[in-house]
């Protein structure tokens, strides 16, 4: 009896075949970045995994500008309900059609400046957001995010550093209109939290190493003041 030869390149078709094609499509964004500059789609999912660790085991939890919903599936699969939130009606329609896979998330239109959120939730974040709120806008804005969580709440705001202003694309400078440093970003939050804890980034990498140098800054808050 003549032993059969191992055959890699059939055992790999056999597996290949094996795997489900499950094909998803990318939001706008998403898109943009995963053909112009593909490394940005690692650091952007990295930022939402970090959300995700923090936020793990929560029940409802609120993100704040969700845009095109990437992140969304990461922290949906360690809370129990995700809800997302935008205020653009036509990307928030691209997402809940992209993403109807993910059974815990919904998106819905909300505009945080007016008013807080109507249901009280255990955890909350914002993923490059702030900068995006004009200054005059931002008392309200943060104020209607802390009044969202319950009593003993956790909220995160992730944010480029101002430092890093100046390797930034065109249609990141066109829209950050409310950069931050450290210190900014601590005193801002310490006024809606009673605790605030910031943290360092660059690229994938959350640290807490010298502010200047990070390129993303992290703010974890908790015990929002009544």
């Amino acid at each position: 009896m003549t032993e059969r030869v191992p055959d890699s390149k059939a055992l790999w078709l056999d597996v290949h075949r094996s795997i489900p094609s499950e094909r998803i499509t990318l939001g706008r964004a998403s898109s943009t970045a995963y053909r112009n500059d593909p490394k940005m789609l690692l650091f952007m999912a990295a930022r939402y995994k970090f959300v995700a660790k923090l936020l793990a085991g929560r029940g409802d939890v609120l993100e704040v500008g969700c845009g095109d919903g990437l992140g969304a599936p990461i922290v949906a699969a360690e809370v129990a309900h995700l809800y997302c939130t935008d205020i653009d009606e036509a990307t928030l329609a691209d997402n809940t059609d992209r993403l109807a896979f993910v059974k815990n998330l919904t998106f819905e239109y909300f505009d945080f400046r007016p008013a807080r959120y109507p249901r009280t939730v255990e955890g909350l974040y914002a993923v490059d957001v702030i900068e995006h709120i004009f200054p005059d806008e931002e008392p309200a804005f943060v104020a209607n995010l802390a009044a969202s969580l319950g009593e003993r709440g956790v909220a995160v705001f992730g944010t480029p550093n101002v430092t890093s202003e100046r390797y930034a694309s065109a249609y990141s400078r066109q829209g950050h209109v409310n950069l931050k440093d450290h210190g900014t970003l601590r005193t801002t939050l310490q006024r809606h939290f009673h605790n605030v804890f910031v943290f360092s980034m660059n690229d994938e990498v959350v640290h807490t190493g010298y502010y200047p140098m990070a390129h993303y800054l992290w703010a974890l808050c908790v015990d929002p003041r009544s």
